[in-house]
């Protein structure tokens, strides 16, 4: 039996200090409130389609299922346009992109919880983009399944470090 610590097991590790940020950053906004909600999708709006159009460049990874068309329609019902999305300048790598996958899609299982608190009559398509059954755990599968060294393990962190930043930058 190994000793050896899952690279999924080191990411959630390494970013943990960076997810607690984020979560403070969105844990301000009272999605109850039509306002609040407005300027949390569009925070989201800001750094998710950056994120997403990264990581469709980069050959190997798993197809990211994007959520824009759930954000757009969502921002569009009331009454926003998508912003302009923030850059996302991170050398692509394979381990780059699993790493960001990791925070991006980990954050559907945040929005499908946040989601219950979007009062009724407002749009919650976006916070209800569940996984598909098994995904997640194929995803963290699929991560733990790379043949990786210390320094692939290294460049899936800085990939998921500067995912969970760009959503911390994005709040308005």
């Amino acid at each position: 039996m190994s000793d050896r610590v899952s690279t999924v097991a080191r990411l959630r590790s390494a970013t943990a200090a960076d997810h607690d940020a984020v979560d403070a950053g969105f844990g301000r906004y009272d999605l109850t409130d039509a306002d609040d909600y407005r300027a949390f999708l569009i925070a989201h709006a800001k750094a998710l389609p950056a994120v997403e159009a990264w990581l469709t460049a980069i050959p190997g990874l798993a197809t990211v299922r994007s959520r824009g068309t759930e954000l757009a329609a969502d921002l569009a019902a009331l009454g926003e346009d998508m912003p302009a999305p923030m850059t996302f300048d991170v050398p692509a790598s394979a381990a780059a992109g699993w790493g960001a996958m990791y925070v991006v899609e980990g954050s559907r299982l945040g929005g499908v919880m946040l989601s219950r608190s979007v009062p009724e009559g407002m749009p919650s398509a976006y916070l209800g983009a569940k996984h598909l059954s098994g995904e997640w755990r194929a995803l963290l599968t699929a991560i733990d399944g790379e043949t990786a060294d210390e320094a692939w393990v290294e460049q899936a962190i800085v990939g998921a470090k500067a995912a969970f930043d760009l959503y911390r930058r994005a709040p308005t």
